[in-house]
């Protein structure tokens, strides 16, 4: 997807972009690069496949879901980041908040945004379980979005402490989603969680399967969820 397309494109999903933020996308995709060669930040470098693959599919969520109804966005595991950052050069209004295990990261999404002018940005550098026992933190987002991070009963139990009652958990998945809602059932329910919508579509020219579940926050999450780090994972609620 050539920079042409990639503002076609997202015209045809209503989401106009100035010459300004063209330019943080291409500045984005320069720092990726540049940034890559120091650490692992991501295994696509080609600029027409991080402009499909990185920037589009972290904004198709915007396809589905209203973002310019919403404030305050965490993004867990965001790594180099995907999707909160092209979200947020897409809809500069929102309020994103970044955390993520690898210092390195933080490092270098703190330059980024920078170089960006990003305004409303913050970045920590924590695991999800201790950052949603946070007070400072928790239940306090309209929207968690997560990308391709870990299976459905694993991030519910990471994000759904963070979202708001009254907002909602988006979480970007590849295929296989709908086993991974199945298994999940639980853990929505128990965390406070209720499945509102999947949404599915195929990603322009490689034709691969996305989906996009939005789940609800309908009640509090119990205090005792998340639990230690690294138990989610190992002790999934399903």
């Amino acid at each position: 997807m050539n920079v042409n397309e990639f503002q076609s494109m997202l015209e045809d999903k209503g989401i106009s972009l100035s010459s300004r933020q063209l330019d943080q996308f291409e500045r984005y995709y320069e720092l990726l690069v540049e940034w890559n060669e120091k650490m692992n930040l991501t295994a696509i470098t080609d600029k027409e496949d991080v402009y499909l693959k990185h920037f589009y599919d972290s904004i198709s969520a915007a396809f589905y879901v209203d973002f310019t109804e919403v404030q305050s966005l965490c993004d867990v595991g965001a790594g180099a980041g995907f999707p909160s950052i092209p979200l947020k050069i897409c809809f500069p209004h929102l309020h994103i908040s970044i955390v993520d295990s690898l210092n390195k990261r933080i490092t270098f999404l703190n330059h980024l945004s920078d170089e960006l002018g990003l305004a409303n940005t913050h970045f920590y550098h924590d695991r999800a379980e201790t950052f949603g026992k946070n007070k400072a933190h928790r239940e306090k987002y309209d929207m968690v979005t997560a990308r391709a991070v870990a299976r459905m009963s694993v991030l519910s139990e990471l994000c759904l402490p963070l979202v708001k009652k009254g907002g909602a958990f988006v979480a970007m998945k590849a295929s296989n989603v709908n086993e991974e809602l199945s298994n999940a059932k639980k853990a929505i329910g128990t965390l406070g969680g209720q499945t509102d919508k999947m949404y599915s579509f195929l990603l322009p020219e490689e034709e691969s399967e996305r989906n996009i579940v939005k789940i609800n926050k309908v009640k509090e999450t119990p205090n005792k969820y998340p639990r230690k780090p690294g138990t989610p994972n190992k002790l999934p609620l399903e």
